[in-house]
């Protein structure tokens, strides 16, 4: 694959759509808070050990007070956890980076020309930052119950998978968006649901959730989104995000 710019990125944050009022991400970082030392004196040379898992997603925001926008969103500061996902490129299969975390500030700036942005950090809590694909392009938008395209991870894996939902826009009763597998994209092997792989039923946005199946599961190479619907939806706006683990995972 050609090398790429980051050109046409995204950037949701509990299912809001704040790809316009993002102005640049200074850090999208994760892997271990450190190393223990472990070497023994037995030992020629140095042996560590890592340690926990951490992440953090740092970017710029412009001052926009609309509804829904920059500011109402960002500035609440709230105590629970946020979920933000950077997406390189809005393509299905495109990478995503995901992060489940505190908001820890909102500081607006404003320079001696009058420019007005705001710093905005989010550090993980309790899983570190998270690579996947895009299941769908970006924002896909279902007005009935529907399949997506597949993406191709290129093997199966043999350690579960972790999901990523951000809702921007629901209208309708009730809607429930799963993952569902195939091992030959449904050529012979009908796509199937993926067990733990469902979000839980969606029924007002925006909303946001991380999932994650057992650790220990089969994945087959070829996956999709699935949106189904027992009361009926108009339209329902939203964003899936997948990594398959390719080693043990444990969080």
């Amino acid at each position: 694959m050609a090398k790429q710019a980051g050109m046409g990125d995204a950037f949701w944050l509990d299912g809001y759509d704040l790809s316009g009022d993002v102005g640049a991400l200074g850090r999208i970082g994760g892997g271990l808070a450190g190393t223990q030392d472990v070497t023994g004196i037995n030992k020629y040379g140095m042996e560590r050990r890592g340690l926990a898992r951490d992440g953090a997603l740092e970017w710029t925001s412009f001052f926009n007070p609309g509804t829904a926008a920059a500011h109402e969103v960002l500035s609440t500061l709230p105590l629970t956890n946020r979920i933000a996902t950077y997406g390189r490129g809005t393509s299905l299969g495109s990478p995503a980076a995901c992060l489940v975390g505190k908001q820890i500030n909102y500081d607006p700036s404003r320079a001696a020309d009058g420019s007005l942005t705001i710093s905005v950090q989010a550090l993980a809590d309790g899983y570190g930052l998270e690579w996947g694909r895009q299941l769908t392009a970006g924002v896909r938008t279902d007005t009935e119950a529907a399949d997506g395209d597949s993406v191709d991870f290129g093997a199966a894996g043999a350690f579960g998978l972790q999901a990523w939902l951000h809702v921007t826009e629901f209208d309708g009763t009730d809607v429930t968006i799963g993952l569902e597998q195939s091992s030959d994209d449904g050529d012979a092997d009908s796509f199937a649901a993926v067990t733990g792989g469902e979000f839980t039923e969606v029924t007002a946005g925006p909303v946001s959730e991380r999932i994650q199946t057992a650790r220990d599961q089969a994945v087959e190479q070829y996956l999709r989104v699935a949106t189904s619907t027992t009361g009926g939806f108009t339209s329902v706006s939203f964003v899936v995000v997948v990594t398959v683990n390719p080693i043990s995972v444990v969080f």
